[in-house]
């Protein structure tokens, strides 16, 4: 895959967007340091080449409801693109699933899941296994605090790539 040519200006914006969410156009002006015409074109462009694929809220679930979250790593029993898709379009209709991860190795994904209790989990798990998705084991790994969740340093990511 093709990768954007960013300067330092296209930089400090996505970073200036990643720590604030959406911003106004001036807001987002004044925080990388450009006017706001030549900085929204800049945004633009960089939105319009996929880099900026959305805004959130971090929420704080634990303060607003009671949650059950599971780490699952699932092997499925056979190998093909097809089993693959089957599995990633099922995933992918579960609101419960909130991430998904295709890993090498001796798992093939590796999710996080959310639910109200570990019986909806439950639940949830036994209708993964009756659509027939082709899952050969499950391990599950209940959450018991969450001791980081952080977006990427995109400039350390870009200095590290320098060297």
């Amino acid at each position: 895959m093709k990768k954007t040519t960013l300067d330092a200006a296209d930089i400090r914006i996505l970073c200036a967007l990643q720590q604030h969410g959406q911003l106004s156009k001036s807001k987002l002006a004044e925080l990388v340091g450009l006017s706001s015409t030549p900085c929204w074109a800049r945004f633009d462009r960089l939105k319009k080449a996929g880099l900026i694929r959305g805004y959130h809220a971090d929420l704080a679930l634990n303060k607003i409801i009671n949650v059950s979250k599971v780490v699952v790593t699932v092997s499925l029993k056979s190998h093909r693109k097809a089993d693959f898709d089957r599995f990633e379009t099922h995933i992918n209709q579960l609101h419960e699933v909130i991430d998904c991860v295709a890993t090498g190795g001796g798992m093939d994904y590796v999710m996080t899941v959310v639910t109200t209790s570990l019986p909806a989990f439950q639940n949830l798990m036994e209708d993964m296994l009756s659509a027939e998705l082709g899952i050969d084991r499950y391990m599950t790994y209940i959450v018991t605090r969450e001791v980081k969740s952080a977006q990427p340093d995109l400039r350390r990511l870009l200095a590290g790539s320098e060297s």
